[in-house]
């Protein structure tokens, strides 16, 4: 074992240890343990280094690996009858242990599988001789509704059906491995083995440090640079295309995204012109050559696959047909995860490849041929019964896969009467008893059942393996409870070597040369929601400070129907906001839309923004519950302010100043521009009630400098001077107006270099015209007026850049 693994040499602490008091389940093959309960090779060091620490060190150092997941807001969506909820991601804090010589065993043999896999596919798409041969039925392949007509005869520009793949593999009661399902068509989760291991090694981090765990980045970067050649060649970008914020996974979709440095797409960002697939920018369509896509095939292309899709991409299959886009995978290359085919693939093997499987499959018998029909009828108590064109693992189906043995004797009668009247509609499998890996509960370790997700993606030396993946483990000793909506955890996987291992990372090294992104290429959807992120949070920020300003008066009079709050009352409402809830839900629902627009730029929100933008939220819903009117709201919304102040704070001095951080700027300044107008209308207008100028001055931010400013009492003039004609005030409408103008003037030119965009010409003009102007040019209406004409900017950035 590596030298850390001989570290101890004591004997065990005087209380009985965690591996004498692991009571692993009988005739079941288990990971830590073997048959005689001693530990395997790769978990020896590992169960000593965890007696060392305790069970009270050990629950507190999986909290700390907890308290990472929810930072980084990582999360899986759950569709239940209620709807779709999030939940935190569920880490089962041991991480599954394998020997690096095992692993090799299993890399040798997935490799082969991804190998036959692509021969399959290039045959079923092309030439079809295995369906010629009779080796597979051609009703199966055109029954599936994975085999994609349109794609039929078309090659991949690149030559290649697959690039990364995953298999599900559990350990048979032998103690092999068996491949339990494939994963072509969009594969999840080698975003979450990442999240896994850092939340792991957060916990772990001596342990690890210690042990000679292959690293995950080597297996990211070779990928990532693979992909990139592809673009390369083809004289366009990398995209990744995700179904959006409501797919389960798309939390791992923007993390791959960030993590990799690859722009993360939808459907309608997308657009096919002259026969090659663009994506809409602020500065015009640019070309993508290859398209790592997250949604299934048949939702791709409205046009040619299924109409009813408003995820995809119309044209996409012509741009694929002509060769100008490469996509990850290939379309219709789900059509291997047809749980049917798991019956031909040993045959087939040796068709194609000369060879038996290196890792067979869970046996399989299709009902569609009569001799296998009826095994599967005369096997079917120790059998697991469910639909032949299913893509999902039999402890994936919701009811659609049944096991003979719990079936009730009518139960079993009519599925035998089904099988009997359609058995090409069905297969039946091996039952599986699924090998244990330890997990912790209460103090203790405890045996469950698991899974593995392994990863694999193409380079230009061949597939590599990802060194781990991750590890499904069931909450509860029922095979079923490892799925993720059933409530199952995810593991993270430790490949473990007796020698050191090469500590890989994303970073080029010194000899390679590296490209920098143009700051243009930000796609309009993106645009789209920064600035308004940027508006939702001003907007919240305005309301916060003057319902601030209504609230300490509030306070301080008996006579909550004085003029200057029923005018405020009276101001607000039109907008939503009504003061007689301390938070009122107008107020909750921007900064819920603030949330929204960033949800859906993740990939383009960094860890501690999100974090502090959840945080906001979950402050103010928790306020809503328990603030009072008054002086408790007072209170509530100085600590919002704070929260409001140290998010955009941090967006302000940590983001990049591309041209995402220009929509976010203008959409804040635009905010604030309409914002203070409107307001200083109001409560400077003639007639307006006692004590407005102190409250404009307060809700403005600038009453500590109207009194250095000048050395008089705030008058309609000074008021109106200081927050709409200073330049030096932050929160003065020049002053926005100036931003506004040197921010739009860097935007990506329309037209063509040297042509000025119709909002550059605006902001130009209405910036003129107010620096020109006195306060008492300055009357409500032009004040009102103004407001509108500032609203009008973002409808002519609209047309320019979001189209």
């Amino acid at each position: 074992m590596a030298k850390g693994n001989q570290r101890r040499a004591g004997g065990r602490p005087q209380a009985q240890s965690l591996l004498e008091r692991y009571r692993p389940i009988e005739g079941v093959v288990d990971e830590m343990v073997d048959a005689s309960g001693s530990p395997r090779p790769a978990w020896r060091f590992f169960i000593d280094a965890l007696d060392d620490l305790g069970a009270e060190r050990l629950g507190q150092r999986f909290a700390r690996a907890d308290q990472y997941l929810r930072d980084a807001g990582v999360y899986y969506r759950v569709y239940e009858q209620a709807g779709a909820n999030e939940r935190e991601w569920p880490l089962a804090h041991v991480p599954l242990l394998i020997d690096e010589k095992e692993w090799a065993e299993i890399s040798a043999g997935l490799v082969q599988r991804a190998d036959l896999f692509e021969a399959i596919l290039s045959d079923i798409y092309g030439p079809n001789r295995l369906v010629e041969k009779g080796i597979l039925p051609a009703g199966l392949i055109a029954a599936s509704p994975e085999y994609l007509r349109p794609i039929a005869g078309v090659r991949p520009a690149n030559g290649h059906f697959l690039h990364m793949v995953a298999f599900e593999l559990g350990r048979g009661p032998d103690g092999s491995w068996w491949v339990l399902g494939d994963r072509t068509q969009a594969p999840s989760g080698a975003g979450f083995a990442l999240e896994n291991r850092v939340a792991t090694t957060r916990a772990l981090s001596d342990i690890y440090g210690e042990m000679h765990v292959h690293r995950l980045a080597g297996f990211f970067r070779r990928f990532r640079d693979t992909l990139n050649a592809m673009a390369n060649e083809s004289g366009g970008r990398v995209a990744i295309l995700t179904p959006g914020p409501l797919n389960e996974t798309y939390y791992e979709h923007a993390y791959i995204a960030r993590y990799l440095g690859i722009m993360l797409l939808e459907g309608e960002d997308l657009t096919v012109s002259g026969g090659r697939l663009m994506v809409r920018t602020v500065s015009g369509l640019m070309p993508i050559g290859v398209l790592w896509r997250r949604l299934d095939a048949a939702f791709a292309d409205p046009l040619e696959l299924r109409p009813e899709s408003q995820i995809g991409t119309p044209g996409l299959v012509e741009a694929i047909r002509r060769g100008s886009v490469s996509a990850v995978n290939a379309l219709g290359s789900g059509l291997m995860e047809t749980r049917a085919l798991l019956s031909f693939l040993p045959r087939i093997a040796r068709e194609l490849q000369g060879e038996d499987l290196k890792l067979p499959s869970i046996a399989t018998w299709w009902c569609g041929q009569e001799a296998e029909r009826a095994h599967v009828l005369a096997n079917i108590d120790r059998m697991v019964v469910g639909p032949a064109l299913s893509t999902r693992l039999a402890f994936e189906d919701d009811g659609a896969t049944r096991l003979g043995l719990s079936l009730s004797s009518g139960e079993r009668a009519d599925l035998v009467a089904r099988i009997e009247a359609d058995g090409a509609g069905f297969v039946g499998q091996e039952a599986v008893t699924l090998s244990t890996t330890p997990v912790f509960v209460d103090g203790r370790l405890e045996p469950r059942p698991a899974s593995l997700r392994v990863y694999l993606a193409r380079t230009p030396e061949g597939w590599t393996v990802m060194p781990g993946g991750f590890a499904r483990v069931g909450f509860s000793l029922d095979p079923t409870a490892i799925a993720m909506q059933r409530g199952g955890q995810a593991a993270d996987v430790w490949v473990v070597s007796d020698t050191p291992v090469e500590r890989e990372t994303l970073l080029p090294q010194e000899h390679e040369g590296f490209t920098r992104t143009m700051p243009g290429s930000l796609p309009s959807r993106a645009a789209e929601n920064l600035t308004w992120l940027g508006r939702y949070i001003e907007r919240s920020e305005d309301t916060v400070r003057v319902l601030r300003a209504y609230h300490v008066r509030l306070a301080e009079t008996s006579d909550p129907d004085m003029p200057l709050l029923t005018d405020i009352r009276d101001y607000l409402e039109p907008f939503g906001i009504e003061v007689e809830t301390a938070i009122p839900p107008g107020l909750i629902g921007t900064l819920d839309s603030a949330v929204y627009s960033a949800g859906q730029i993740r990939d383009r929100f960094s860890p501690d923004g999100w974090l502090a933008l959840k945080d906001l939220s979950k402050t103010i819903h928790k306020f809503a519950q328990t603030v009072a009117p008054g002086d408790d709201a007072t209170r509530a919304m100085t600590v919002m302010l704070r929260k409001l102040a140290g998010f955009s704070g941090l967006l302000h001095e940590n983001m990049y100043r591309f041209t995402g951080w220009r929509f976010l700027e203008i959409g804040r300044r635009l905010e604030r521009g309409i914002q203070i107008a409107r307001t200083l209308g109001r409560l400077t207008r003639n007639g307006a009630p006692e004590g407005a100028l102190d409250m404009m001055l307060e809700i403005g931010d600038s009453v500590m400098t109207h009194r250095r400013q000048y050395p008089v009492q705030a008058g309609r003039r000074t008021v109106i001077d200081l927050l709409a004609l200073d330049p030096l005030n932050p929160r003065s409408i020049l002053f926005q107006l100036e931003r506004l103008k040197a921010e739009i003037g860097m935007l990506p030119s329309i037209g063509g270099e040297g042509h000025m965009s119709p909002a550059a010409k605006e902001i130009l003009q209405l910036n003129t015209a107010i620096a020109v102007m006195e306060p008492s040019d300055m009357s409500a209406k032009v004040l009102d007026d103004l407001a509108g004409q500032i609203g009008d900017l973002y409808n002519s950035l609209a047309r320019a850049y979001f189209a």
